[in-house]
């Protein structure tokens, strides 16, 4: 497991959380505690410059590039005030260098399977297997597979330590 993902699986820890916290600063990661985060995560180039907002969940086998940004498009609003309620990056998505993924209202889901191109800007959800890319992204794609919600990646078995 690549340095920045353990690093990420042990940001809730008790006694080590606030260390792993201030580790991941210095490679210029914010991954909140609060973050949901599913199986499987890989995070290219060690993730530098990503940001991540409180509520954000990512599902199994979710990869990230350096970059990436996932937050609110009112950061001027006072949180408790926002209309934005979380984003879901479902299983096996892909968000590429520099994707910006902004949750205006409710709820967005970036569909399992789903590409973000480099330096897209997503402001509304996507369906599965779905290639996006542009600012403000639109829908160029789609990938080859089935994205189903019953078709979650296969993922290697862990190797026994």
């Amino acid at each position: 497991m690549p340095l920045v993902t353990a690093l990420i699986r042990r940001r809730r820890h008790r006694l080590l959380g606030r260390l792993v916290q201030e580790a991941l600063a210095l490679y210029g990661m914010e991954v909140p505690a609060a973050c949901e985060i599913g199986p499987g995560l890989m995070v290219f180039h060690r993730g530098f410059g990503t940001v991540l907002h409180p509520y954000t969940t990512l599902g199994a086998g979710v990869t990230l590039y350096n970059g990436v940004t996932i937050g609110r498009a009112d950061p001027w609003v006072p949180q408790e005030e926002s209309a934005m309620r979380r984003v879901v990056v479902e299983d096996g998505a892909v968000l590429c260098a520099g994707a910006k993924v902004v949750c205006k209202e409710g709820v967005l889901t970036v569909g399992a399977g789903t590409v973000v191109g480099a330096n897209a800007v997503l402001t509304r959800s996507t369906g599965p297997g779905e290639i996006w890319a542009g600012a403000p992204a639109r829908k160029v794609g789609t990938r080859a597979g089935d994205w189903g919600p019953a078709a979650a990646p296969a993922r290697p078995a862990p190797s026994p330590a």
